[in-house]
């Protein structure tokens, strides 16, 4: 008896774009493809040859209906296969948090899952769908905001030119008036003449003289003087650049935006991602989840108030300054890709910072737990500035340009900006900084 033969994608898919056929037809020698990959083919070739045999097709190809067909069952069966568990052929519904990986009802009782978050696919879908319509909004409104900033530039543009159209209109008014003026001279001037040539010949002699004085005139063509033309230069010329280098100058610029996928529960993140307070540090840790539900996932910080940079650096010097004004308890400073996130109840140990807790300025790093720095005033603004050529983690007071402290460290991975705070207001503030525009 025949052993039953599997089938696979490749039984299934087009010679051309070796993807699973869509509508596909099929040529007189038998073999088939996409219609719209055969079109293309064709279009790019200049013949209409079969791309796997080169025999040439006289009519247009017919659908081939019962591959089809044949496709469309395999990409239902496909899905199928792709919820189910491959270890208990039982469909995928719920999510492991601490592996990230999708389970069925049975992984998640075994030994393996067994004291790991697990959560419904159902739920933990929705949550995304809400973060997406969340993101959407926020893109919408950016974009709105961009929208409204080039039409307050046109506004501008177009009052500025015809504000100078007036200006230049007023300067030829004035130049047909004066040559209104002329004309009205020489025709009283005319008129005189014609009047002494109608008088006695004695009188037409005395006043020859003085009637051709008033008859002396040389016409000449309209000037236009330097500056009476509109400049064109000044509203097309570069228009593009110039108009988003204004609305450079009036966005800000963060140098670091921060990750929300790794905020903690504790904290709340502005729009914009440039600020982070603490609005649950009266209550009791017990009640956050409850309180502030956010997905478990592995980036986020599960029990300690932080949050990180969206963007880690391996090489370059890099740096930002965060406003901490009057915040009573916080931190700042960088930490590394691999820092704990989960199961600890304690601050992550590889953190370098400097921080202000119980009227104290300090520093932390993973060899000296804590440095007390005497002799500073509590700071308004704090400057961290990363090395990664040099090892080099420093603090100081952009105001002062004070350097309260430096840490030096051989750093193997990427690291990420990290914040801290157990303080509502007013919150650490990412500093934005001019970006010059190329």
């Amino acid at each position: 008896m025949a052993s039953k033969r599997h089938f696979f994608e490749e039984d299934f898919s087009c010679s051309i774009c070796c993807s699973v056929f869509s509508d596909p037809v099929v040529l007189p020698c038998g073999h088939s493809g996409c219609g719209a990959c055969v079109e293309n083919y064709w279009k790019v070739k200049g013949s209409r040859e079969c791309p796997l045999c080169r025999k040439i097709s006289a009519n247009e190809p017919p659908l081939n209906l019962a591959l089809r067909n044949l496709c469309t069952t395999f990409l239902d069966y496909k899905r199928y296969l792709e919820e189910q568990c491959e270890v208990h052929q039982k469909k995928l519904s719920v999510l492991c948090c601490d592996d990230g990986q999708l389970v069925c009802e049975v992984c998640r009782d075994s030994e393996e899952h067994r004291n790991h978050t697990c959560r419904p696919i159902c739920e933990v879908a929705e949550e995304k769908k809400h973060d997406s319509r969340i993101i959407e909004s926020r893109i919408r409104k950016g974009f709105k905001n961009l929208h409204q900033l080039l039409d307050d530039e046109e506004k501008v543009m177009i009052e500025g030119l015809q504000i100078e159209k007036e200006e230049k209109l007023e300067i030829i008014k004035d130049q047909v008036k004066k040559m209104n003026e002329d004309i009205a001279s020489l025709s009283d001037a005319i008129k005189d003449l014609e009047q002494t040539l109608n008088s006695e010949d004695i009188r037409l002699l005395k006043n020859f003289k003085d009637t051709l004085k008033r008859l002396k005139y040389t016409p000449q063509d309209p000037e236009v003087s330097l500056g009476e033309l509109i400049d064109h230069a000044k509203y097309i010329g570069n228009l593009k650049f110039n108009v988003l280098s204004k609305i450079r100058e009036s966005v800000p610029y963060s140098p670091v935006v921060l990750d929300p996928k790794t905020v903690n529960c504790q904290l709340k993140l502005s729009d914009d991602l440039t600020d982070v307070w603490n609005p649950n540090m009266f209550l009791d840790v017990s009640e956050y989840w409850t309180i502030v539900p956010l997905p478990t996932n592995l980036e986020r910080f599960q029990h300690y108030p932080c949050v990180l940079g969206s963007v880690g650096y391996s090489t370059g010097t890099h740096s930002w300054d965060v406003d901490v004004s009057d915040n009573s308890f916080w931190m700042v400073g960088v930490t590394t890709e691999s820092v704990q996130r989960k199961g600890t109840f304690g601050l992550p140990s590889d953190i370098w910072t400097i921080g202000f807790e119980s009227e104290t300025l300090s520093v932390r790093s993973p060899l000296e737990s804590r440095v007390h720095l005497s002799g500073y005033e509590k700071p308004k603004q704090v400057r961290v500035k990363l090395n990664m050529s040099e090892g080099q983690v420093s603090f100081s007071d952009p105001e002062s340009d004070v350097v309260y402290y430096t840490f030096t460290h051989n750093f193997r991975e990427k690291v990420f900006p990290f914040f801290y705070t157990e303080c509502l207001v007013p919150p650490l503030r990412i500093l934005p900084v001019v970006k010059p525009f190329h």
